[in-house]
């Protein structure tokens, strides 16, 4: 039988994992907790089986995800190349919310893994309903892939040495 009562001054100390990982990306930084539940409600959520891809190379890029739990490693089928092992908390393929490039690796579960995927029509439908909450994600997006070039720039000058 449910409770009659109910203490309404608890402090609801439930969080959504949702918006506790979109607090830790870049992309969503700085963001107050009211416009991260907008941007929380336009994610999709999804598991993958281990050895599920989540997408492959060539596929049409489509949107960025974010690791709920699991971990997903980033790879070149053909060269056998891996060029991330990813964990919970991590975030990958937010290039594809600029471009619809087709993808440059794959993207496969290394176990029963659960991510949430950001789509391109999501960021659209978000610039849409709150131009100024899209153009600070659209910021800081460039700002981390800004931040991925210099950083490649620095491998690539190392490894040339």
């Amino acid at each position: 039988m449910k409770a009659l009562y109910k203490n309404y001054f608890r402090k609801n100390n439930d969080k959504d994992p949702i918006i506790e990982a979109l607090v830790n990306v870049p992309i969503f930084e700085n963001l107050s907790g009211k416009d991260l539940e907008k941007i929380g409600r336009l994610t999709h959520e999804r598991e993958y089986k281990k050895g599920e891809h989540i997408f492959k190379k060539s596929a049409p890029a489509e949107g960025m995800y974010v690791i709920l739990n699991g971990e997903v490693e980033i790879n070149d089928p053909e060269t056998k190349n891996i060029y991330a092992d990813l964990k919970s908390g991590d975030f990958f393929g937010e290039l594809a919310l600029l471009d619809d490039e087709p993808r440059s690796a794959s993207a496969v579960a290394k176990q029963a893994s659960r991510l949430i995927g950001f789509f391109t029509p999501d960021l659209l439908t978000l610039i849409e309903r709150s131009p100024e909450l899209g153009n600070q994600v659209l910021l800081n997006l460039s700002k981390v892939l800004g931040e991925r070039l210099r950083r490649t720039n620095q491998e690539i000058a190392k490894s040339s040495e």
